[in-house]
């Protein structure tokens, strides 16, 4: 794969709490925890995301990160721990997928989804997504979703669903903690290769 090394892929991502699902298939909205925004954070910074969403439909949620953010990027927390400010610093909290697409404002950007589920939709392979970043030089907006993952109706309004993540064989465990698969995603579409 011929890759420009002076051009930058622009991605943004977005960890969706809302529209998801539970164990019995119903549409729900999970708790944001702290650890997903602190981690996931760091993760972005390190691989050159521009943006990343938390994105959950309640006020009391969104006031939560709001709260989180100002602790680290104004707070005790900015002198305490600088490296935290900096990963912190393109961590934004909002109200749908719609409002953050609408946020990002980034003309031909694909919308792709992570799902582990085989739901008949486009699929990329990492390879394929990282051609159409790098070489095609397309925005990516990348959703990962909480809970039992994303509802149909939102993998359906995406531009593609991204391969799932496959464990080592025979067993093929895969049941990751949503911050360890955004940072395998990051890596294979954004680290060096």
């Amino acid at each position: 794969m011929a890759e420009n090394s002076t051009y930058v892929p622009r991605l943004a991502i977005g960890l969706v709490h809302y529209p998801v699902r539970d164990r019995q298939n119903k549409t729900v909205a999970t708790n944001i925890t702290n650890f997903d925004i602190h981690d996931i954070a760091r993760a972005a910074q390190t691989f050159g995301v521009e943006k990343y969403y938390i994105i959950h439909p309640m006020k009391e949620q969104l006031m939560f990160v709001d709260r989180v953010l100002d602790h680290w990027r104004t707070g005790q927390g900015a002198k305490y721990n600088p490296m935290r400010k900096t990963a912190l610093g393109s961590v934004k909290a909002i109200e749908s997928v719609e409002k953050a697409i609408e946020d990002w404002n980034t003309p031909g950007t694909l919308l792709i989804s992570t799902s582990a589920r085989e739901e008949g939709l486009k699929k990329y392979s990492f390879s394929e997504l990282r051609h159409e970043m790098h070489v095609e030089k397309k925005p990516v907006f990348m959703l990962f979703g909480t809970g039992n993952g994303m509802t149909t109706e939102l993998l359906r309004s995406c531009s593609g669903v991204l391969e799932s993540i496959r464990g080592a064989p025979p067993q093929d465990y895969r049941h990751l903690s949503v911050r360890s698969a955004v940072s395998i995603c990051l890596d294979r579409v954004m680290g060096p290769w």
